[in-house]
């Protein structure tokens, strides 16, 4: 992955620059914080699984953090490296629209078929209420306070009755107000 020095390779660096919108400092940067914090040059699912609790400290995050791990590992080795990392980042932070929405595909399609069904949809469903704090839970519309409700109320903007294509899931959750706000976990504080 880097060279000899150390250093990010000019091939993952100039990949990074053209598909991220992160400077080539910025990439430097997070070379050298990555390789600090993972000598390895790679994140482990446990690692990253206890680097996105801390996120969610009162919550169990586990469950949505292995999907999201398996979401990002693009060549399923069970490790994310550099460029894993950086395009994760990219994709969950600064990316455009349609890329995210490509992102929470790939999310949803736990069995990487290049389809969701609706079993997939309430398996996330079921993995975003548990990071969910029972206070905010309750505070939930009651077509939706449930994993079940949630999963049927994102089904059903679909209206598929068995699966949905990638195309078909941005397109739905682009023309739905609701839709992009079920797909995910925003926490109130």
């Amino acid at each position: 992955m880097g060279n000899k020095s150390g250093a990010v390779s000019k091939e993952i660096l100039e990949d990074l620059k053209l598909n991220t919108k992160f400077s080539e400092t910025e990439i430097v940067q997070w070379y050298e914080n990555f390789q600090k914090q993972c000598p390895s040059g790679r994140i482990s699912k446990q690692d990253f699984q206890a680097i996105y609790t801390k996120f969610f400290p009162d919550s169990d995050a586990n469950t949505y953090a292995q999907h999201v791990f398996r979401s990002f590992d693009e060549n399923d080795d069970g490790t994310l490296d550099f460029r894993e990392y950086i395009i994760a980042l990219h994709m969950t932070s600064t990316g455009k629209t349609n890329r995210k929405l490509e992102w929470a595909f790939s999310l949803f399609d736990v069995d990487k078929n290049g389809y969701i069904t609706k079993n997939e949809v309430k398996e996330i469903c079921v993995a975003i209420f548990k990071m969910i704090p029972k206070e905010e839970v309750n505070c939930l519309p009651a077509d939706e306070n449930t994993p079940d409700k949630r999963a049927d109320k994102l089904w059903k903007i679909f209206n598929k009755p068995d699966e949905v294509a990638e195309g078909e899931f941005i397109q739905g959750v682009l023309d739905d107000d609701d839709a992009l706000r079920l797909i995910q976990y925003q926490p109130s504080k």
